[in-house]
């Protein structure tokens, strides 16, 4: 049955509904293929396959009964291993993490799954704590890009990425704190959605504050705004939690973008360096957009780059999170991660405050440009996967993460939702991404369009076609 990981999570359901297949044949497809990719890849910090299938046989009588449980009834997901699941270890991506601690809670959004009836396979790899761009790890080693395993994934989630890009599950949790849903939805091919901040609950809190959320990683639109349907809901474990949403998502989704004002913004006004093939693949989906009745004006956002202060707030939390750790786990640690903390620590509580002003003006300058577009346009990223195993390109002259990933932070520091939609690849066959950000709250705004993109045949649910240019 290796054609049903193909399908999205919408497509399986429909089947489930139908009696052409069943949540056991499509999670046993599901592990089958995340076996099969895992030594090439490394997709996955463990499989779970024994309880997998336990869940799928108890959705299938579900089914057959014809009393599925919520939304997502047997469809196979994975769940990044920064998000807690019950009955599964959480390490991290750390070895400074001891797995026999009590593993009896599931996160928010784990637990929405559950209530759903979503059938877990596995947790999928990360950067330790998730702390940067590309991910690999001292515990669970480096995670490679489907289209290329030469090439990073990006992170930090690159496993929640290749698993779903290469069908081991359609549906995957992911979490972002600069761009960690985004850059490797971009570099694997795949949509992925960061909800504006508060709106899917976070438990335990992120060391990294208000920059961190939780997002979904899919084959397509459709399926991240039937997953925003079932875990874009509050937890009284969280209290910044937003209020539950006015509707579905899945009911908005077919608004197009007729009538809306896309801002397209190629290089945020000359700051970024873009690869051309990134460049000619985003502005012609920005050109589909307006033939799809779109008002766009190519113009840019009023920021400056936020770098200084985004490290600020990012290297503290690091320093935070790995406070409690004593000299010999400290030692365990991947060195850039070390580095940061070190530096993280000596910030003063004025360095931190005023990273926070930073951040309210930027907050304040993109919610004043929202009240003139519905919609801003980048490229996600300014270039497609580079080698494996490092975390800036060679070359590059970058020394951190974040110096080849412009277009994703700055919307951390606001909050905003923003989305990676798959337009493409250069002529290796690397896939390029378009990122549409829109107002806090107006998650639906993102979601219309590039649900519009995919009707439009500018963005797919399967491998990106190699552009030769």
């Amino acid at each position: 049955m290796t054609e049903l990981t193909e399908l999205t999570a919408v497509r399986l359901l429909d089947g489930y509904r139908k009696g052409e297949w069943s949540p056991v044949e499509a999670t046993r497809a599901a592990l089958e293929r995340a076996e099969a990719i895992q030594p090439e890849v490394n997709a996955f910090v463990r499989l779970i396959a024994e309880e997998a299938l336990e869940q799928a046989r108890e959705s299938q009588e579900r089914w057959r009964r014809g009393e599925p449980r919520g939304l997502l009834d047997g469809v196979p997901v994975t769940v990044k291993d920064i998000l807690l699941q019950r009955g599964t270890p959480t390490l991290r991506g750390s070895r400074a993490v001891d797995p026999a601690g009590r593993w009896d809670e599931d996160a928010p959004s784990v637990a929405r799954l559950r209530e759903h009836g979503a059938v877990f396979i596995g947790k999928t790899t990360t950067p330790e704590f998730g702390w940067k761009g590309v991910t690999d790890s001292p515990l669970s080693g480096i995670t490679r890009n489907p289209c290329d395993p030469s090439r990073t994934a990006g992170g930090s989630s690159g496993g929640s990425a290749a698993a779903v890009a290469l069908g081991a599950g359609p549906l995957s949790l992911g979490t972002d704190g600069g761009g960690s849903v985004r850059i490797p939805a971009s570099f694997c091919g795949i949509f992925a959605l960061k909800p504006t901040y508060g709106r899917v609950p976070l438990y335990p809190a992120s060391a990294f504050g208000t920059l961190a959320h939780v997002g979904p990683m899919t084959r397509d639109a459709a399926d991240a705004a039937l997953l925003m349907d079932v875990i874009g809901h509050p937890d009284s474990r969280d209290w910044s939690a937003l209020s539950a949403p006015a509707g579905p998502y899945t009911d908005g989704l077919a608004g197009g973008v007729r009538g809306l004002r896309v801002a397209y913004s190629p290089s945020l006004g000359g700051q970024v360096a873009v690869q051309p093939a990134v460049a000619r693949a985003v502005r012609r989906a920005v050109e589909r957009l307006a033939e799809l009745g779109a008002y766009v004006t190519e113009t840019d956002p009023d920021l400056t780059d936020p770098v200084e202060a985004f490290h600020t707030l990012w290297f503290s939390g690091a320093a935070r999170v790995t406070q409690h750790l004593g000299p010999h786990q400290r030692e365990l640690l991947d060195p850039g991660l070390r580095e940061i903390c070190a530096r993280g620590a000596r910030y003063s509580a004025l360095d931190y405050l005023a990273a926070v002003d930073v951040r309210m003006d930027l907050g304040r300058r993109m919610g004043r440009f929202h009240d003139t577009y519905d919609l801003l346009v980048t490229p996600t990223m300014p270039l497609t996967a580079f080698e494996a195993g490092v975390e800036v390109p060679k070359g590059s002259g970058h020394r951190r993460w974040t110096g080849w990933t412009p277009f994703t932070y700055p919307f951390n520091m606001t909050q905003q939702p923003a989305a990676s939609v798959p337009v493409g690849a250069d002529a290796d066959g690397l896939p390029i991404g378009l990122q549409l950000v829109a107002a806090r709250h107006r998650d639906d705004l993102v979601l219309r369009a590039a649900h519009a993109l995919y009707g439009a045949g500018v963005a797919s649910a399967g491998r990106p076609t190699p552009s030769g240019s």
